[in-house]
């Protein structure tokens, strides 16, 4: 009888960022050590002659995928929301810094988890599905995403 089963992988990273026009201290530059937890589910391969039955979806598989989408993109970044300033700011620092990112929304905690849902989903292979995003600002405030809300 097949199971559904979910695998959670975490993973850290450095980044910096502003939070332009925000009223409190985070409109300064600032870092995080970011810790992200990323997990997803499906049914353990049964196919005979598989290298992967038994399994979900490989965990390095699984961190393949994660850091190509997040973390290769974000770790040792400036992330700033993109508006004429910021892409001066960006330009201006280009010849001195290569990881200068910029989203197309206000680079919180809340909508970094958004983008990530996006990239994972449809990044993910046939019968594995995202169930869940974890992400650590610092030590004690996090946000979450789950699937169930957001079916």
């Amino acid at each position: 009888m097949a199971s559904f089963i979910r695998l959670t992988k975490e993973f850290s990273f450095e980044a910096a960022h502003a939070l332009s026009g925000y009223d409190g201290k985070c409109r300064e530059i600032h870092g995080h050590s970011y810790r992200l937890f990323v997990t997803v589910g499906g049914v353990p391969s049964s196919v005979e002659g598989d290298p992967k039955s038994g399994m979900v979806m490989d965990f390095g598989d699984l961190k393949e995928l994660v850091v190509r989408e997040i973390v290769g993109r974000l770790d040792h970044a400036f992330v700033m929301r993109r508006t004429e300033r910021a892409e001066g700011i960006a330009s201006a620092l280009s010849g001195d810094f290569r990881n200068v990112v910029l989203t197309d929304y206000q680079p919180t905690c809340e909508n970094m988890l958004s983008d990530f849902a996006a990239r994972l989903r449809a990044a993910l292979p046939e019968g594995v599905r995202l169930c869940a995003l974890r992400l650590h600002e610092t030590a004690t405030s996090y946000a979450e995403w789950l699937a169930d809300d957001n079916e």
